[in-house]
């Protein structure tokens, strides 16, 4: 039972899938309690996991051979690397599925809802495969729901041109990441993951597979000029959809970088360094400065995002324990906590039917609990300590410091600069006069919208209070793929 688990926690979304088709599009609420149901599942299943991960095996655990065909199988494996993106991708998507208990009740719930269960497999896939072609196929199938629920169920006009955005921005680099597989399995002769990971390439094989592979992976963190089609999508997604694709879709970048580019190309890694540093500290700087001027509410939260990610790249690219491992825990702070400003947003777009940010104001008179909630995740995006940004960034800083101190400079003052502008859009929401010329009727969060926020808060607290319930299973496994650079 052990070794078939993540076989079980895999197949589960598609049973989902399998379960919505058969029910009739009419009855509405027996479509949502199924796919709420199976997306919760996996969650569950995942925690099981980490309480049976043994923190000092360095291995991966869990593993599990499937035969496909004669001489083709599919390997399944989780560290301490890929346990945590799967407990935070298997809780967002239910919270996804529950938030958009009223605001999808029209046409294509159906569809809507398989959407988010195909979402959640292609997701677990992705973080359990140990084979890189079939990671590249699972990690290009995320695109299609996605871009289904972009351009389907987006909230203007401009949703299919987003769609499009967000669709060829990710496709080109990946078609390119393709060929360089393709080569790797000419000149090895398997795509096996732990196989190649005792293979040496040339110094100049290395410099062309990594580029390849860093086409693919800096689109989708993203990294700047690559970057467009983030805010954009953001902006005509549904609530739902900028929850996932801020929560876990921007983490395959980085989750990429880390399991693939460094451990395989070592020399390469070193290599375009400097080229890293550079994009990541331009694109801190510069969407921090371009958040500011925004006016849409989603967009200022997407720039921020933007930065965010940026400064995970500083992490990743210090080489060093801690800042991989800040790199990983900012990963995860992120999932909870900017997940938590679209829902924040989604609130009142809900009941207002616009994100401008002029159209807002005073409403911590009015709606008290909402802007307690959302006071609570402004301080926990600038990085207050006692919450998982501030244990994140600190990492990722101490880290880049032994490697670079001018780059681990300019990265602080992004993280200065966006506390500036947190704090500037807090202000503008939560206080000054009640616009009643635009918003007539003010009602505060509901149930189903504080059990939504609940586990976000909950996990955004633990995390900041008792980091190294998250960072013990990390260390060793980055302690391995530590040994695979300097090697």
């Amino acid at each position: 039972m052990v070794q078939n688990l993540l076989t079980s926690l895999l197949v589960l979304p598609l049973i989902g899938v399998v379960v919505l088709a058969l029910i009739p599009a009419k009855q509405r609420n027996l479509l949502k309690i199924v796919a709420l149901n199976f997306s919760s599942l996996p969650f569950i299943g995942f925690l099981l996991v980490w309480v049976g991960f043994k923190e000092h095996i360095v291995q991966f655990q869990f593993s599990t051979k499937l035969y496909w065909l004669s001489n083709v199988y599919v390997i399944l494996g989780i560290d301490g690397i890929s346990l945590f993106f799967l407990l935070l991708t298997t809780l967002l998507i239910p919270i996804c599925i529950l938030v958009s208990w009223t605001s999808m009740d029209k046409k294509f719930l159906k569809e809507y809802l398989i959407a988010f269960l195909l979402l959640e497999f292609f997701l677990i896939g992705v973080f359990t495969i140990l084979d890189i072609l079939l990671f590249y196929i699972f990690f290009e199938s995320v695109l299609i729901p996605m871009y289904l629920i972009v351009g389907v169920w987006g909230s203007r006009e401009r949703k299919i041109l987003a769609a499009y955005y967000f669709f060829f921005y990710t496709l080109i680099g990946s078609i390119i990441m393709l060929l360089s597989i393709l080569y790797i399995y000419y000149q090895v002769g398997t795509t096996d993951y732990e196989m190649l990971l005792t293979v040496s390439f040339s110094e100049l094989e290395q410099k062309f597979l990594w580029f390849a592979f860093f086409l693919a992976f800096a689109s989708k963190v993203p990294m700047v000029p690559v970057h467009l089609w983030l805010p954009e999508a953001h902006v005509e997604a549904p609530t739902a959809g900028s929850v996932i694709l801020a929560g876990v879709l921007l983490k395959l970048g980085t989750y990429g970088f880390i399991r693939f580019s460094i451990p395989l190309f070592p020399y390469a890694s070193f290599y375009f360094t400097p080229l890293v540093y550079t994009m990541a500290v331009i694109g801190i700087i510069y969407t921090s400065f371009t958040a500011i001027r925004q006016s849409d509410f989603k967009r200022i939260i997407a720039y921020t995002s933007i930065a965010h990610m940026n400064l995970v790249m500083l992490g990743i690219f210090s080489f060093n324990n801690l800042g991989i491992e800040g790199a990983l825990f900012q990963s995860l702070s992120h999932g909870f906590v900017a997940s938590a400003l679209f829902l924040v947003i989604g609130v009142v777009y809900e009941r207002y039917h616009t994100r401008i940010v002029k159209y807002y104001g005073g409403l911590a008179t009015v709606m008290p609990l909402y802007i307690t909630i959302f006071l609570f995740f402004t301080l926990a995006n600038i990085s207050f300590p006692g919450t998982s940004s501030f244990i994140g960034e600190f990492l990722i800083l101490a880290g880049s410091l032994k490697c670079n101190t001018s780059v681990t400079f300019l990265g602080a003052t992004g993280i200065i600069i966006g506390s500036g502008y947190s704090l500037w859009l807090f202000n503008r929401i939560a206080f000054g006069n009640i616009k009643m010329k635009f918003c007539i009727k003010y009602i505060d969060i509901n149930k189903r919208e504080f059990l939504a926020f609940l586990p976000l808060i909950l996990g955004t607290l633990v995390t900041g209070i008792l980091p190294n319930i998250f960072l013990g299973p990390m260390h060793f496994s980055v302690n391995n793929l530590m040994e695979f650079i300097y090697i």
